[in-house]
């Protein structure tokens, strides 16, 4: 018998009775350490766009294996928040796994004008290095990855690697600490969720091919894709074309095309990533990395991220409150049932820890919000561009490009069109503020006030969290609340609540299982795996141990 694409199979009770038998015998066993593979395997599971009240509320729809186990046996933190304000794909895997702010890590968005270069790079673009994995890669540029949170094609010419990284990460100081005796991998469909997670030492960090699916890596990490990794590929990246994807009750929600309406040849990224299609395949590719890379083998922890990239695209695309992004949310509770069976089958529950997160949230579509009449203005990128070239433009003298690029909150400049002007970095930067004040920004925080310091007040706090020395010159736009760039779908980025409200449960030995309401930050999660660990926290990180959680620890009650 066919099985409708939406179930997936899940073996529940094997793994369930394991988790309850490694409780009883929490008492007799070793102390968690990296040094002797006490856990043998850490598993962090990034759920792009995944908001903090998602959990909740689906909970009464989840099966019993997938989110429902980690919500009954783990330890979920109902309270957790970036305090920074551009809540961007980037800056979250980054403060996830450097247990700091962007202040610290030097990631403060998905991309930004390069003045020497003259173009806009991604947080993650490397001319140094080569993707590894494309045949004929050189004559494919701008295919690497997937840059900005409109999901549109990379202008990378070359390759990715870590180096814009201005701290350690988790995996880092894991390879530190054991004289590299860990391994670290990582897998997404989009570069800079597989890269930025790993820092500067992983083994490999794995991501997309956009047109055709295929995984890929960067010669940063290898010469060459592995065996396994090429043998996948091959016979894997086809396999969803011309099925449907199916909600729960059998209707077709998607039929994945291998042409578009146009006649062309679709794209893996486009067609299978807003479906749980894209995060099956990053599940089985997880699954064949584990058998051979032997993770969870040797005689130190290691640590594998996966980063579910799909569920963004689909929220862009539909908002938080549709049919379809309920519907992928219980087909991924499957998939994470079966994923969470299988760590339980190759590893065992009493080895291995799991934490589930996000890395930012999402805003309602502009209709939804305003059908409950709550205020959500448009404030359209280009147009607001274009108005700040002319209003510039008409003061300054010219009609150089003063504003290359606006993503909100984000708004770069071009320091040579200033030039002219014979306008400083700060009085320019002030000048674009002034400009964006007059058409219906709240506030602006220059790049060089916020280099220097701001007001002790809660939202110019997350904007000086936000601040980095990348990127040339810049201004960040506080924005009004619930307010989109178009009315077509819709985004995240800003400095507010459901940008900043995020999943996070942690599963295993160490930790005692409950719903926590106490503050928790998006920084904690790298500093509390690295204490229980017993190895050093990311060099810069500024994130406090969840001790109210630990199994032993009486703090927090």
């Amino acid at each position: 018998m066919k099985l409708p694409v939406h179930y997936w199979p899940v073996k529940v009770s094997r793994h369930s009775l394991a988790l309850l038998l490694a409780l009883v015998l929490l008492s007799a066993s070793a102390q968690p350490s990296a040094y002797n593979a006490h856990p043998k395997l850490v598993v962090v599971i990034v759920i792009d766009q995944f908001r903090g009240d998602y959990l909740e509320r689906y909970r009464d729809h989840f099966g019993a294996g997938g989110f429902r186990l980690l919500l009954d046996r783990g330890a979920n933190f109902a309270e957790c928040y970036f305090d920074y304000a551009a809540t961007f794909t980037s800056p979250g895997h980054a403060t996830l796994f450097a247990g700091a702010y962007p202040r610290q890590h030097g990631i403060f968005t998905n991309e930004w004008w390069d003045p020497q270069r003259k173009k806009m790079v991604t947080a993650v673009e490397d001319a140094s290095v080569s993707p590894i994995g494309i045949a004929g890669a050189a004559a494919t540029p701008g295919m690497t990855g997937i840059s900005s949170e409109s999901a549109r094609p990379a202008a990378a010419e070359a390759g990715a690697s870590p180096h814009n990284l201005l701290a350690t990460t988790l995996g880092d100081e894991l390879k530190l600490a054991t004289g590299g005796q860990s391994r670290v991998f990582t897998v997404a469909l989009k570069d800079r969720a597989a890269i930025l997670p790993g820092g500067y030492s992983a083994d490999a960090a794995y991501w997309i091919e956009p047109q055709s699916g295929a995984f890929i890596t960067s010669s940063y990490y290898l010469r060459a894709l592995p065996a396994w990794a090429t043998e996948f590929n091959r016979g894997n990246a086809g396999k969803y074309w011309e099925q449907d994807w199916k909600d729960a009750t059998g209707k077709v929600l998607r039929h994945m095309a291998r042409t578009t309406a146009e006649g062309k040849p679709a794209s893996f990224y486009s067609a299978m990533g807003p479906t749980p299609f894209g995060s099956q395949y990053e599940f089985d590719f997880a699954r064949e990395l584990m058998r051979n890379e032997k993770l969870g083998t040797g005689p130190a922890t290691d640590l594998l991220v996966v980063s579910i990239s799909g569920y963004d695209i689909l929220g862009h695309q539909v908002g938080p409150d549709a049919a379809e992004m309920r519907a992928y949310t219980l087909a991924l509770d499957a998939q994470l049932a079966s994923f969470l069976s299988y760590l339980g089958e190759q590893v065992g529950l009493a080895n291995v820890w799991v934490a589930l997160a996000a890395d930012h949230g999402v805003a309602p579509l502009t209709e939804e919000a305003q059908r409950f009449r709550i205020p959500a203005p448009i404030l359209a990128p280009a147009e607001i561009k274009a108005k700040l070239n002319a209003a510039l433009g008409a003061k300054l003298g010219g009609r150089g490009e003063f504003v290359r690029f606006i993503e909100w909150p984000t708004v770069m400049l071009d320091n040579d069109a200033f030039a002219a002007s014979k306008l400083n970095e700060t009085d320019a930067e002030r000048a674009v503020g002034e400009a964006l004040r007059e058409l219906g920004v709240r506030q602006y925080y220059t790049k060089s006030q916020l280099a220097a310091g701001v007001p002790n007040d809660a939202m110019a706090r997350r904007f000086a969290n936000s601040y980095s020395p990348h990127g040339g010159w810049w201004v960040l736009a506080e924005i009004p609340p619930y307010a989109l760039p178009s009315r077509s779908g819709t985004t995240h980025g800003s400095p507010y609540s459901y940008d900043q409200h995020f999943a996070l449960v942690l599963y295993g030995l160490p930790f005692r299982a409950g719903t926590y309401r106490t503050a928790c930050e998006a920084r904690d999660l790298a500093p509390t795996l690295a204490s229980l660990l017993g190895i050093n926290r990311p060099s810069s990180a500024t994130g406090r141990v969840l001790t109210e959680a630990l199994a032993g620890s009486r703090s927090g009650e």
